[in-house]
């Protein structure tokens, strides 16, 4: 396919696939948007218009039947990402899909067991991308030994935080038919530090619906289930503790971002202050405070997420972030928060063994 046009339909036209996905594959030669088809007939026109998109499909299965398009961009609510991206990688058609993986690690597994299935076929999850002006840096830090020995991740996340609104309306992250166990950016994070620390082994959580209950469109109090402060804890599959707290109803949080990695020889520290950007900052035993890292420009990653869609159809790349096998085992994470928050207690990793 490297010599031909690759065409891509889009399924879903939200606030990331204006702001990331659609500028991103325009600003490539040889990748053309041939259809949209959005929540409504009304919104796919009004997005085929802004972005000069030649057709608008009826609903998503007219794009999986439109035999022009190789490839398709899911930018639904998680609650459709499994049935689209089964549907489209059993059509022939690669899958670029929306982060969360799905609503569920049951629902992530039939959508790895397919993309399995059906190897000629790109299946990639857009990855979080917070962390990736660092994550190489990170990453080679931690791994010539700049920490030593790994003790414990404490990471807490308040980015859009504020005192509880009981008058703000309901919104589809609120809701587990369109979340399902997903809980506001916590399942990104965890993401963004498996990259620098892998996998846990172990989940144990508490958590809280602080605004209890909304009122929809035509003044319904509706009950709030998903938390919005939420502090888990856990072991690492290479030893160490995690903890991570993510709330969005934290008024004054100090920082929006501040997650540090504290090693037997040296400490990391990612933080964001207030209207500020991030940095990363180190020291090692003997040093008397952190300092400043300077990121070296070549190792400052940055948002390449469809370039990087498209190489992997191109060239048979391998995806990297994020192929599905890594969804699954976040949505797994994500999984077992949900069960340690309904009594479980402190649950294991992986929920599903090989072979299940």
């Amino acid at each position: 396919m490297s010599n031909t046009p690759i065409r891509i339909g889009l399924i879903g036209a939200g606030g990331n696939m204006r702001a990331r996905h659609m500028p991103g594959f325009q600003a490539m030669s040889g990748v053309e948007v041939v259809t949209v088809a959005n929540r409504t007939p009304a919104s796919s026109r009004a997005f085929a218009e802004e972005f000069g998109i030649p057709d608008v499909a009826p609903d998503w299965r007219a794009v999986l039947d439109d035999d022009r398009v190789d490839a398709v961009c899911i930018g639904t609510w998680p609650y459709m990402h499994a049935p689209i991206t089964i549907a489209a990688l059993e059509a022939g058609k690669h899958v670029l899909c929306e982060a969360r993986m799905a609503l569920d690690s049951s629902e992530a597994h039939r959508m790895l067991d397919v993309a399995r299935a059906h190897p000629g076929q790109v299946a990639q999850i857009v990855p979080a991308p917070m962390t990736f002006p660092f994550d190489r840096t990170v990453m080679e830090m931690i791994g010539a030994g700049h920490i030593g020995e790994l003790i414990g991740v404490d990471a807490r996340i308040a980015a859009g935080s504020d005192f509880p609104d009981w008058d703000s309306p309901p919104h589809w992250r609120h809701d587990r038919v369109f979340s399902g166990n997903n809980i506001m950016s916590m399942g990104i994070w965890y993401e963004c530090l498996m990259r620098w620390v892998g996998r846990a082994r172990s989940v144990q959580a508490v958590g809280n619906a602080t605004v209890n209950h909304r009122r929809d469109g035509q003044g319904n109090r509706v009950a709030m289930t998903i938390p919005d402060h939420i502090d888990i804890i856990g072991e690492l599959e290479q030893g160490g503790q995690l903890r991570l707290c993510v709330t969005t109803v934290a008024g004054l949080a100090p920082s929006p971002v501040d997650i540090l990695v504290f090693g037997t020889e040296g400490t990391l520290r990612l933080h964001q202050p207030p209207g500020g950007e991030p940095e990363l900052f180190a020291g090692r035993r003997g040093d008397k405070s952190l300092q400043p890292v300077k990121i070296d420009a070549g190792k400052r990653g940055d948002w390449q997420v469809e370039e990087d869609f498209i190489a992997s159809i191109r060239n048979g790349e391998p995806v990297t972030l994020t192929d599905f096998a890594t969804g699954v085992h976040y949505m797994e994470w994500t999984d077992a928060v949900t069960l340690s928050l309904r009594g479980a207690g402190r649950v294991s990793l992986p929920l599903v063994q090989r072979g299940r």
